[in-house]
């Protein structure tokens, strides 16, 4: 049996693992596009009617109409942890297999996200552009020692735990907030478990380790920006739904946060690089657009650092993920009925 699959936001990352690794039940074609309604257009009927598989990033948008869209799928499997970006009770009603990849970035993104606040704390990308001539003043490039600060970890699953350890190793005092708390942090780190206003107000760093749920969209907003210590730092990795980009600038423009670091976006694609996903609609595509004015704002301030979701990017991180999505549809194909959303 030849399983007909399809790859969509198919990445040059991505290429030397589907060349190394040969699947020869696997009828595999890539599009670099995001799967829509839009794309859907430019797809051969008879490739949508023989399609068993199908593969996505976050940035797709796998609605009801896209999945009915295929009339023999029987699988989708998406290259991330969240899964938002599917249409769970459509798959339902057409009992499709629904699989996601978990814990790939806990190495990964915890390291990245050390290195953000690095970065910020200690001002190494304006200074480096004292070797440019672009700036002349270094006396303003005077940081803070990580140890004698206040690290508040919002979500600690995989993620914000490995971020723990390493504040911890550092030598950071470290505050916790999530509605599952895990006793064995609180035990092996002397980390403290409080309430998202008390973390807000004594932390000198704020970091976001959480899924974006639909229910916590734009968590981050006026009101929490200015619960925050003044001066302090904020840093988001995991999904850019959760933070309220205009007041984020506001709060930075004011000077109440002293620097930010985002690797993730509400609109990736129109925020990140001009190639953006087609088949949004008028409304969501307005307000992507006010999003994108407002980064492209932050993006000009010295105290600002934007990196275009990438935390999770290291070739062992996606060569997890590849192996670990491709296992899991061949253990579905199988019959296994582990490791499924639904």
């Amino acid at each position: 049996m030849t399983v007909n699959m399809l790859v969509f936001e198919y990445k040059e990352t991505e290429k030397e693992f589907f060349q190394n690794n040969k699947f020869d039940c696997f009828n595999i074609t890539f599009y670099e596009e995001c799967l829509n309604e839009e794309i859907l257009k430019k797809i051969p009927q008879e490739q949508k009617d023989n399609t068993y598989v199908i593969s996505v990033f976050i940035n797709s948008v796998v609605d009801e109409a896209v999945i009915n869209a295929f009339k023999n799928l029987r699988i989708i499997a998406t290259r991330s942890t969240g899964y938002d970006h599917i249409n769970l009770l459509a798959c339902q009603k057409k009992n499709i297999t629904v699989l996601n990849v978990v814990n790939y970035g806990e190495t990964t993104v915890a390291q990245y996200t050390f290195g953000l606040i690095i970065d910020l704390v200690r001002n190494i990308i304006p200074a480096s552009k004292l070797i440019r001539g672009e700036r002349a003043n270094i006396n303003e490039f005077t940081g803070r020692d990580l140890s004698k600060m206040t690290l508040g970890v919002v979500g600690t699953g995989a993620i914000g735990a490995a971020v723990c350890k390493y504040a911890y190793a550092i030598g950071m005092n470290i505050l916790a907030y999530d509605i599952n708390q895990k006793k064995e942090l609180e035990e092996k780190l002397d980390l403290r478990y409080v309430c998202l206003d008390e973390l807000l107000k004594n932390s000198d760093i704020v970091t976001l380790h959480l899924p974006f749920t639909g229910d916590n969209y734009h968590m981050f907003s006026n009101v929490q920006f200015e619960m925050m210590k003044d001066n302090s730092y904020f840093i988001n990795t995991s999904r850019g739904e959760i933070v309220h980009i205009k007041s984020l600038f506001d709060a930075i423009e004011k000077g109440k946060i002293k620097g930010t670091a985002l690797d993730v976006l509400t609109c990736e694609n129109e925020s990140f690089s001009g190639k953006s996903c087609e088949g949004k609609t008028e409304e969501f595509s307005l307000e992507c657009m006010q999003d994108v004015e407002y980064v492209h704002k932050l993006a000009k301030l010295d105290n600002v650092i934007i990196t275009p979701h990438i935390a999770y990017d290291t070739v062992d991180a996606v060569n997890y993920i590849l192996e670990k999505t491709m296992n899991q549809i061949k253990k579905v194909i199988k019959g296994d009925r582990t490791d499924r959303i639904v």
